[in-house]
This record gives structure tokens, sequence and C-alpha cells, in this order.
């Protein structure tokens, strides 16, 4: 009777178990994978009238912005019911990657970004990936604050050349993009570098 009550706590709710794994198929997961399913829908809308700045740009820009929102929903949910797992932690970079590199790729077949930009940002986000998927049977690599703080810029930067807003509020915004696009960059530079020495320095310390 002992070990049975034990496995209670007061008021007869059962205790969680700390070593009970939860579940791949969960909210937050659903929520990341929506995300990567969003990126085409996106692109389509952006290049379906060549990138005018009319209906169809904005209905794209907006559904970039409340998908890539969605990036702090899912963890936020994961970490409060305790959904966090290891599959979630692969899926929830790759799917911003996804979202901002399909962005990006659009942004410069309309002749609005430079390739370069989107070269060099696709060559850290795609090694990255690689990375991580080949590691991911030995152990997963999370996302770094660096990492993060990246891609809430690359958001920022992003939104603001999706959306029209040069016409509404005025030609400032274009400076204002110019700005967080290239802190964007600085930022997917150096977070490659960190996620490189990160992974050199875990290789070198004991296990």
């Amino acid at each position: 009777m002992a070990s049975r009550d034990a496995s209670f706590e007061q008021g007869g709710q059962p205790i969680r178990d700390p070593a009970a794994r939860p579940s791949n198929l969960n909210l937050p997961n659903a929520i990341t994978v929506a995300r990567i399913i969003l990126a085409p829908i996106f692109v389509w809308l952006l290049l379906a009238d060549n990138g005018e700045n009319g209906t169809l740009r904005w209905v794209a820009g907006i559904l970039f912005i409340l998908a890539i929102a969605t990036d702090g929903i899912d963890g936020a949910i994961a970490r409060r019911r305790n959904l966090v797992t290891d599959l979630g932690k692969l899926l929830d970079p790759i799917a911003d990657k996804v979202l901002t590199g399909a962005a990006l790729v659009a942004l410069s077949s309309l002749g609005e970004l430079p390739w370069l930009i989107t070269a060099v940002v696709l060559v850290r986000e795609v090694g990255v990936t690689v990375h991580r998927m080949i590691v991911a049977s030995d152990h997963v690599v999370a996302a770094a604050w660096m990492g993060k703080l990246k891609t809430v810029m690359q958001a920022v930067a992003i939104s603001l050349a999706l959306l029209p807003l040069a016409g509404v509020v005025g030609e400032w915004v274009v400076v204002l993009n110019i700005i967080t696009m290239t802190a964007a960059v600085v930022l997917t530079i150096a977070s490659g570098i960190d996620y490189v020495l990160t992974e050199v320095r875990g290789r070198r310390s004991p296990r």
C-alpha cells in the first residue's frame, strides 16, 4: 500500500514520472510542422503577381509574420506542458530555416534582395541543418541564444522587406530594412561560427 500511495500526490492526483518521455505526436510539434507547410503557400502568394504591391503581397507578408510568430508559441507550449522532445528540438530550427530561406530566395528572384545575401544565409543555414541531422543519432543540438537572436532579426528584416510599407509610412522604412537585414546577415555568420566552435569544444570534452 505504501508504494501505491507514494505514486499519488495529495488530493489523489498521479505524480508524473520524471523518466517518462512525451510523445512526438503533440501540439508543439504539430505547430512546427505547420510552419514548414506554410512556407510554399506563402511563396506562391508572393510570386503569384510577380511581387506587385497589391493584396497578395500584403497577404503573403502577413502570413509570413504569423507563421514565424508560431516559433515562440510552440516553444512556450512545449515548456509549459512538459512536451519538449528531441524531435521538436530538431524540427524547430529546421522549420525556421525553411520559412526564412524560402522568403529570401523569393525576394532575390524578384530582384529585391541581392543573391549574395541569400547565398550567405543559405550556406550557413543548410550547413548547420545538415550537421544537425548527421549528429541527431548521437546528440541533439538545440538552438543557442545567438541563433535565436539571429532568427528574430531575420524575421524582422524579412517582414520589412515583404510588406509594402514605404508607400504607407514613408521611404525611411527602406533604410530601416537595410539596417535590419545587415544586422541579420552579421548575426547569421556570427551564430554559424559560434555553432561550429561549440561543437568542436563538445567533441573535445569528455562525455
